[in-house]
């Protein structure tokens, strides 16, 4: 009797979660699959966070779904990034047959940003957009530097984002979501040589 070939069945199952996040301030639903097509509905009332959340769905080729209300902009922010956090470190369940980390370099126009990703579960941002407008569109420049952070220490993750080239703030902000969203679809994605194994030599992440 043959053996069940375990790594063809990690590489094929649906790897998905629903988090719920309600306080006084912001009701925030947030469903994730990362074995998508990129496909997103959201539905929030920050627009260039909505295509922020779009971005990082197209590029990661996550499924994603959001829904968000709240009383002041800055809440639904940061509650939208600590949500997708928590959905996505659902989904990627005990972390065993990950490639664990990912990297990319993006072009937008004249911003150039560098990201690499490690999902080891030690939590760690270092974000730096090196951006000068007050506000981008429809969202204050805090409230977007604040984004990938929370959305990091949520995960559970290690993030490093770099601008390196750029002056259009707008540009410099959809290279970052990009690249961030390309290193996390490569640490994320399953490695048939590992199996079930863990990613690290010490047997666990």
């Amino acid at each position: 009797m043959e053996l069940p070939d375990t790594s063809s069945r990690l590489s094929r199952s649906r790897r998905r979660s629903l988090e719920k996040r309600e306080t006084k301030e912001t009701e925030v639903e947030v469903g994730v699959d990362l074995d998508g097509s990129g496909r997103a509905i959201v539905d929030t009332d920050v627009r260039f966070l909505n295509h922020m959340l779009e971005s990082f769905a197209t590029h990661s080729l996550v499924d994603l779904t959001v829904r968000a209300r709240g009383d002041l902009q800055h809440h639904v922010v940061e509650d939208v990034a600590i949500t997708l956090g928590r959905a996505l470190a659902a989904a990627l369940g005990e972390r065993s047959g990950i490639r664990r980390f990912g990297y990319a370099i993006v072009p937008m126009d004249d911003a150039l940003a560098v990201a690499a990703v490690d999902l080891i579960r030690r939590p760690y941002a270092s974000v730096q957009m090196e951006l000068e407008r007050v506000l981008v569109e429809d969202a204050p420049r805090e409230d977007i530097e604040h984004f990938l952070p929370s959305l990091t220490i949520s995960l559970e993750a290690t993030v490093h984002v770099r601008i390196l080239d750029g002056k259009n703030d707008h540009h410099k902000i959809e290279a970052s979501i990009k690249a961030f969203a390309i290193a996390f679809r490569d640490a994320a994605t399953p490695d048939p040589r590992r199996g079930r194994m863990y990613p690290s030599s010490k047997g666990t992440v």
